[in-house]
């Protein structure tokens, strides 16, 4: 596994568990306000036996594992990692954009894991300006449709950049109509992005709250 980073104690990266958070190095997305940026080609790998004892040692203090990225589906070795992490009777995690649909639903047809965060970047018509690459639309609605189907404990989440409107927000909820948890992620400006857009406002945020609302079970508004 190609790790780039551990967060060994998170209140709010798995709901409702104190989780360690593993960053994979790698992602196929090039989306411009991502905070993670740094892992796109990260030579700073940090050892996988390492991170694998310290979730021994910690085993009476987290409730949980998330595995996030980059974009972990891009490891060849994935499912060999997480299987380690099960075998210790952790909770997993799974951080994704969506775009490995088949990885995705093996892994939750293994059970290897309990809960899954994807991303959804944009309406699917604005993929390629979050994104600033070519995506597999079709992958992305399969992943949606899987997880909507109840397979896998999950939410969808979008950041709310500020290249976005509340009208792209309620597109995207209408592609994921009938979904069980939806968060709107507020942007925050990255100190080492050349590109310093402002957020937006409480009231934009409420708006997009409440749109959404129409479409979807539970929404949140994270990022407080």
């Amino acid at each position: 596994m190609h790790i780039g980073g551990v967060v060994k104690n998170s209140f709010v990266d798995y709901p409702g568990k104190i989780a360690c958070t593993i960053f994979t190095i790698g992602c196929n997305y090039n989306c411009w306000y991502c905070h993670n940026s740094h892992l796109l080609s990260s030579k700073d790998k940090i050892d996988e036996n390492k991170v694998l004892e310290f979730l021994r040692e910690r085993k009476n203090w987290l409730d949980g594992v998330v595995v996030s990225g980059g974009e972990p589906t891009l490891q060849p070795d994935l499912e060999e990692f997480i299987k380690k992490i099960k075998d210790m009777d952790y909770p997993v995690k799974l951080d994704t954009n969506g775009s490995n649909f088949d990885v995705l639903k093996r892994l939750v047809d293994n059970k290897l894991v309990d809960y899954v965060a994807m991303d959804i970047k944009a309406p699917f018509d604005k993929y390629k300006n979050i994104t600033q690459t070519d995506v597999n639309i079709e992958n992305v609605k399969k992943s949606i449709e899987f997880l909507k189907s109840g397979q896998v404990d999950y939410e969808f989440r979008t950041t709310f950049s500020p290249d976005l409107t509340v009208d792209d927000i309620e597109n995207i909820c209408k592609e994921i109509k009938g979904a069980k948890n939806y968060s709107i992620q507020k942007y925050r400006v990255v100190e080492y992005n050349k590109i310093n857009m402002k957020p937006k406002n409480h009231e934009e945020h409420i708006r997009a709250r409440d749109v959404a609302k129409k479409y979807v079970q539970n929404v949140l508004v994270k990022g407080d």
